[in-house]
C-alpha cells in the first residue's frame, strides 16, 4: 500500500508533464509483488512519451489552452447576449490613449466596453505598450486604420502574430482599400495565418455595428502633386457612435445595408427606460414571461394592443435620446485640409439637434502644421462648444515606457557611462493655439463615455526618478556593491589610461527575443564606427523608438550617419522596424539639410519580396535602399573589393563608406536563409554578429580572432533540448563559440523574454564575457570593466535570479523523475510568497507560450 500511495503521489505531481491526448494504461502491471518491473515500465513509458511528443504541446499553466478557453468564453457570452429579449448595452465605455503621437510612439487609441475592445491604429511599439500597461490584446475584436502608412501599421504584423499565437479566433480589420494587399504582403515573412480568421472591411462596406457601437468610415480624398502627376490617396475618418442601440448587430433595420461609399448616418436613438409602475397601472403582465416581447416592442417605438387595450410607447417608456458620437480623424498634411473641412457627411454634426447624436469628442491625429492653419481651426470651432478635442501629435510630451526608464535609472547607478539615462525628444516649435476645449494626449489618458462622461487621468504613467533610485538603494547590499564596482572600475580606468578610444562604440538598442516586452525590446544593435559612420545589425519593431529614447534631440544626427543595415533573417523580431527607420532617416536628412542617399541593405533575398509588395501596394520604399544579398557575401566568394559579382560596385561603396576591409556572411543553423556576419575595419579590429543560431562551425570560421563577438544566448543552461528544437543557443553554448573563435570579448544577447531583467549565469562565465541590456553602450576599452559589473547586477536583480533558480530546480527535479531517479525528496520547491509567485508564474506562462510559438522556426 505504501508503494502504491507513493507512486500515486508522484503520478499526480507529474500530471503537467503528460502529453495531451495520451494516458497511462488502464491496467498497469501489478506492483505489490514486483515493484522493480513496475518502475521499469513506468520509466519506459515516460521516456517514450518524452521522445515522441512535441514539446510545444506541453503548455505551461495559463498558456495556449487557457487562452483558447478564454476566447471561447467570450464567444459564448456574445451568443447569450444575442439571445436576450431585453438588451441594455454596456454599462462602461471609455476611450484610452495608447500611443500619444509622440515621435517615439505613434498615435493609437484603445476603446473599451465590457463587451468589446477596439484599437485605432497599430504603429510600432503599440503591442509593447499594451503589454506593459495591461491592455489585453486577447480581447481585441476590431482594429481600425485611419490611413495605410507605416506610422499606423508598423506594429500590425506583430499584433496579428500575437493574436494568432494566443488563440484569438477572429479579428476584423477596417480601413483603406490597400489593407488586403498589406495582409498578403506580411505573409511573405509571417507564414500562413491559418489559426486566426482575418476579416477585412474596406471603407466601401456598410457601417460596422455590434453591441457597443456603430462605426461609419468616411473617405477623405487629398489631392497633391508628385512627380508632376496628380493622383488621389485615400484615408479614412471614423465616426463612432456609442450608446445602447435600437438597431443591434442581431436585428438590422431594413434598408440600412448599402454597398456604395458609406454615408455618415444618424445613429438610432437610445431606447428609453421601461416604467414598471405605469405598466402595472395599465394592466401589463409585469413579472411574467409574457412581458418580454411586449417590452421589446414598446421600446422599439411600436404601439401594442393587450387585452383589447391600445398602449403607446410614451405611456410606459421614457423618451429615446440620440446616442453620443465621437470622431477619430487623421489629417496628415495640408493637402487634406480642404477635403476634411468641406466634407458633406460631417456637416450634420456641427450643430447639436434633437435629430442628431451629440458629438462629445473629436480625436485629432493631426500634426501641428495642420492645427495652426486658420481653415482647420475654424473647422474645429464648428462643433458644439461642449465638444472636447483630443490632440495626438509630436508636440505632446508623455512618458510611455515607464519600466524601461525605471530599469535604466537603476542601472545608471552602477555605471553612468555604460548605462546612460534615457533622453526626452522635445519639439522646439510652439504648440498651435486653439480656441476650443482641447486636451493634449498622454499615455493611458481616458475619456469616459459611460457611466459618467469625464476625463480620467489616474492611470497616466509617471516616471519618478527619485522613487526608482530609492527602491534600488533599499535592495540589501546593492549600494555596497555599487561602491565596490566603482572602485574597481576606477582602478581599471587608471591602468588603461590612454588606451580607450571613443570609437568604435556599440549601442544595444534591443536585446530580447520573439516579441517586444516592457523591459527588453526586440533585436537591434547599432555600431558607431566613427563620428560619421554607423552600421545597424538587425532592426526589430520599435528600433526607431528606442533610438529616440536613447539619443533624444540628437536622434536625427544619429539617423543621418546610418549608411548600412544588416538583417540576419526574416523573422519579424529582426526586421519589422526597418521601414520606420528608413522613413525617419529620410526625414532627418531633410531636416539637417543633408543630401539623401540610400542605405546599403544586406539581407536575405526574401526581404525584397516583402519590400516590393509594400512598395507597389502601400507606400514607396525601394528608393531608400541599395540591396546586397547576404548570399553574395558568404565565405567561398571573394568579399574584398575585387569581387566581380552583381553586387561588386555596391560592395565597393559599402566598404569604402565604412572604412572596412572585409564584410563576410555565412549561413547558420536557424530558419531558412538565416545568416551571421563579421566585418573587419581598416584599423584592424573585427566584430562578429551571430543573428539567431545554434552553435555553428561556419560562424566560428568567419569570426576567427574577432575583437568583439555578439552572440545570441536565448536560453539558459539546462534547456539544451529546447534550444535545439528552436534552433537557438544556450548561455554556455554561446560562450563556447566565442572561445573557439578566440574572440577577445563575448557579449551575450537576444535573451528569451522570460529573462526580462537579467539572464541566469553559468559556470562558464569568465572575465571575457558580458551580458547586454537595452540602451547599454560599450566601447572596446570597457572590456575589462564589464565583468566587474556582474556582482552589482546580481545584487540588484537578486529576487529575479532567485525566482529563476527556483524554477530551474523544479525543472531539474521533474527531469529526474522522468529519468527514473526516485531518490528526490518529495515536495514542491520552496517559495517565499506562494500567492505572489503563483500569480507571477501565471503571467509569465502566457508570455512564455507566445514567445515559444514565435521562436519556433518557420
Amino acid at each position: 500500500v505504501f508503494i502504491m500511495n507513493r507512486v500515486h503521489l508522484r503520478l499526480r505531481s507529474l500530471t503537467p508533464l503528460l502529453v495531451r491526448g495520451r494516458a497511462l494504461s488502464a491496467a498497469p502491471p501489478p506492483v505489490a509483488r514486483c515493484p522493480s518491473p513496475f518502475h521499469r515500465t513506468l520509466i519506459q513509458l515516460f521516456r517514450a512519451m518524452a521522445t515522441q511528443s512535441n514539446p510545444e504541446s506541453m503548455q505551461p499553466p495559463g498558456g495556449k489552452k487557457a487562452k483558447h478557453k478564454e476566447s471561447l468564453r467570450r464567444v459564448k457570452s456574445k451568443e447569450k447576449r444575442k439571445q436576450r429579449v431585453e438588451y441594455h448595452g454596456p454599462s462602461t465605455v471609455y476611450l484610452q490613449v495608447v500611443g500619444s503621437g509622440s515621435r517615439d510612439n505613434a498615435a493609437s487609441l484603445y476603446v473599451f466596453s465590457e463587451f468589446n475592445r477596439y484599437l485605432f491604429n497599430c504603429g510600432e511599439g503599440t503591442q509593447r505598450l499594451m503589454h506593459e500597461h495591461k491592455l489585453k490584446a486577447s480581447h481585441l475584436d476590431n482594429i481600425f486604420l485611419t490611413r495605410l502608412s507605416w506610422m499606423n501599421v508598423g506594429g500590425l504584423s506583430g499584433m496579428i502574430l500575437t493574436l494568432k499565437d494566443i488563440g484569438v479566433p477572429e479579428c476584423v480589420l477596417s480601413g483603406p482599400p490597400q489593407l488586403e494587399k498589406y495582409l498578403n504582403a506580411i505573409k511573405t515573412f509571417s507564414g500562413p495565418l491559418d489559426n486566426i480568421k482575418l476579416s477585412v472591411r474596406p471603407y466601401t462596406e456598410e457601417p460596422y455595428s455590434d453591441e457597443t457601437m456603430t462605426v461609419y468610415q468616411v473617405p477623405i480624398f487629398g489631392e497633391f502633386r508628385y512627380l508632376c502627376l496628380f493622383f488621389f490617396r485615400v484615408f479614412s475618418c471614423f465616426l463612432i457612435f456609442t450608446d445602447s442601440l435600437l438597431r443591434s448587430l442581431f436585428s438590422p433595420v431594413e434598408g440600412r445595408r448599402q454597398k456604395c461609399l458609406p454615408q455618415v448616418e444618424q445613429e438610432p436613438k437610445s431606447k428609453g427606460n421601461f416604467l414598471v409602475p405605469q405598466a402595472i397601472e395599465l394592466g401589463l403582465p409585469v413579472g411574467t414571461a409574457a412581458i418580454g416581447p411586449l417590452i421589446s416592442a414598446l421600446k422599439d417605438g411600436k404601439t401594442i394592443t393587450y387585452n383589447g387595450k391600445e398602449i403607446r410607447p410614451e405611456q410606459v417608456c421614457t423618451p429615446s435620446e440620440p446616442g453620443a458620437v465621437f470622431i477619430v480623424v487623421e489629417c496628415p498634411s495640408e493637402e487634406f485640409i480642404e477635403a476634411v473641412c468641406t466634407n458633406q457627411q460631417l456637416k450634420r454634426y456641427y450643430q447639436t439637434g434633437e435629430t442628431e447624436g451629440k458629438v462629445v469628442l473629436v480625436a485629432h491625429m493631426t500634426p501641428n502644421s495642420v492645427l495652426k492653419t486658420d481653415q482647420y481651426k475654424k473647422w474645429m470651432e464648428r462643433f458644439p462648444s461642449t465638444t472636447e478635442h483630443l490632440i495626438l501629435n509630436e508636440h505632446v510630451c508623455s512618458v510611455h515606457n515607464v519600466r524601461s526608464h525605471k530599469i535604466q535609472i537603476q542601472l545608471n547607478m552602477i555605471h553612468p557611462e555604460i548605462f546612460p539615462q534615457l533622453q526626452p525628444y522635445e519639439v522646439k516649435e510652439p504648440q498651435a493655439a486653439l480656441h476650443v476645449p482641447s486636451v493634449r494626449a498622454e499615455c493611458l489618458l481616458k475619456f469616459q463615455l459611460r457611466p459618467v462622461m469625464e476625463w480620467q487621468r489616474d492611470a497616466i504613467p509617471f516616471c519618478n526618478t527619485e522613487e526608482f533610485v530609492k527602491e534600488a538603494s533599499e535592495v540589501p547590499n546593492f549600494l555596497e556593491e555599487v561602491d565596490e564596482c566603482k572602485k574597481m572600475c576606477s582602478t581599471e580606468a587608471a591602468e588603461t589610461s590612454g588606451e580607450g578610444e571613443k570609437y568604435p562604440e556599440v549601442v544595444f538598442i534591443g536585446t530580447g527575443s520573439a516579441l517586444p516586452m516592457k523591459i527588453r525590446n526586440v533585436s537591434g544593435t547599432l555600431v558607431n564606427i566613427s563620428p560619421s559612420q554607423s552600421i545597424l545589425l538587425d532592426c526589430g519593431e520599435g528600433t526607431f523608438g528606442q533610438l529616440c529614447r536613447h539619443y533624444g534631440d540628437d536622434v536625427d544626427e544619429v539617423l543621418s550617419k546610418i549608411s548600412t543595415v544588416f538583417i540576419s533573417h526574416m523573422h519579424a523580431d529582426h526586421h519589422t522596424g526597418l521601414l520606420m527607420l528608413l522613413y525617419q532617416r529620410e526625414r532627418a536628412l531633410t531636416a539637417l539639410g543633408k543630401a539623401f542617399s540610400p542605405v546599403f541593405l544586406m539581407a536575405p533575398n526574401q526581404i525584397m519580396i516583402w519590400l516590393s509588395q509594400y512598395h507597389h501596394h502601400c507606400e514607396e520604399i525601394l528608393h531608400h535602399i541599395n540591396f546586397i544579398s547576404n548570399h553574395s557575401l558568404c565565405e567561398g566568394k571573394d568579399n574584398t573589393t575585387q569581387n566581380k559579382g552583381d553586387n561588386t560596385e555596391m560592395l565597393k561603396s559599402l566598404l569604402r563608406n565604412n572604412d572596412l576591409e572585409k564584410f563576410q556572411t555565412c549561413l547558420v543553423h536557424h530558419c531558412r536563409n538565416a545568416f551571421a556576419c563579421s566585418f573587419t575595419h581598416q584599423s584592424g579590429w573585427k566584430l562578429a554578429f551571430s543573428g539567431d543560431t545554434m552553435p555553428c562551425d561556419a560562424f566560428v570560421y568567419i569570426g576567427k580572432n574577432a575583437t568583439l563577438l555578439i552572440h545570441e544566448a536565448t536560453l539558459e543552461d539546462g534547456l539544451e533540448e529546447e534550444a535545439e528544437e528552436k534552433r537557438h543557443s544556450t548561455t554556455s553554448q554561446a560562450i563556447d563559440i566565442g572561445m573557439r573563435m578566440n574572440a577577445e570579448f563575448i557579449m551575450l544577447n537576444h535573451f528569451s523574454q522570460r529573462y526580462a531583467k537579467i539572464p541566469l549565469f553559468s559556470n562558464d562565465f569568465t572575465d571575457r564575457v558580458g551580458i547586454s541590456f537595452d540602451h547599454m553602450r560599450i566601447r572596446f576599452g570597457d572590456f575589462k570593466i564589464l565583468p566587474r559589473l556582474i556582482p552589482a547586477l546580481q545584487t540588484l536583480f537578486a529576487t529575479a535570479i532567485g525566482e529563476m533558480e527556483e524554477k530551474r530546480e523544479k525543472r531539474e527535479r521533474e527531469q529526474k523523475y522522468l529519468r527514473g531517479d526516485f531518490s528526490v525528496v518529495d515536495g514542491e520547491p520552496r517559495t517565499t510568497d506562494a500567492g505572489r509567485a503563483a500569480k507571477r508564474d501565471q503571467e509569465e506562462a502566457a508570455t512564455h507560450h507566445v514567445e515559444t510559438k514565435r521562436l519556433k522556426t518557420i
